[in-house]
């Protein structure tokens, strides 16, 4: 069930900054719906701290079908932990971050993907990417960029990477750009990040470092 919108008195494209901000939230809790944003031991976090954001209500599942496995890994306590990476800001907006299966962990550093994907998607010669952590001996992983080009347009590692400085903290810039023709996507039209992976994971016991 929907846990989340964005009102229509929320739309306003020329408002203040703060109001221009919120368009890019995923509004507020329905008034039935229980949020709250928290760490990998299930405590809450305060207002601007990225968490996953677990939800309560009287309409969520009970779990899923014969996978007790499963539904102890995502209902705790009552709370349905999304796998959804997020904050919410001090008037109880909710903002994504990522999800948190895609998560990079580089140095000790948590690396979102997403925010990586949304600065190198304004470049005007890039149609699609997709940010996934590789192997790395020294950081542990290493973030790296697969890019779709936009027919008949051209540009280098070189000149990605400088943009990537000029819009993104050092430990987030990726370590290596790839370029390719294009990039798998499953069911639902979203890129598969799993299939990407396993071409620089392949033959590890585990897909972390």
């Amino acid at each position: 069930m929907t846990i989340s919108f964005l009102s229509k008195e929320d739309h306003i494209p020329d408002g203040s900054p703060e109001k221009e901000k919120r368009l890019l939230s995923a509004g507020k809790p329905y008034l039935d719906v229980e949020m709250k944003v928290v760490d990998d031991d299930g405590k809450e976090l305060p207002p601007g701290e990225i968490g996953e954001i677990a939800i309560r209500s009287d309409h969520q599942m009970v779990g899923y079908w014969k996978k007790e496995k499963e539904t102890q890994e995502v209902v705790k306590n009552g709370w349905i932990h999304t796998r959804d990476m997020g904050y919410m800001d001090e008037k109880g907006y909710v903002f994504l971050v990522d999800r948190k299966g895609d998560m990079i962990i580089s140095g000790g550093f948590n690396i979102y993907p997403r925010e990586i994907e949304e600065v190198l998607n304004r470049y005007p010669a890039v149609m699609e990417v997709a940010v996934i952590g590789v192997p790395d001996e020294q950081w542990g992983e290493a973030v790296k960029a697969l890019i779709v080009l936009k027919p008949g347009m051209k540009t280098s590692e070189a000149d990605l990477l400088n943009f990537c400085n000029d819009n993104l903290t050092r430990f987030k810039k990726p370590k290596s750009i790839e370029f390719v023709g294009d990039l798998p996507k499953n069911a639902y039209g979203k890129i598969d990040k799993k299939i990407l992976k396993e071409k620089y994971w392949a033959g590890r016991a585990r897909k972390i470092n």
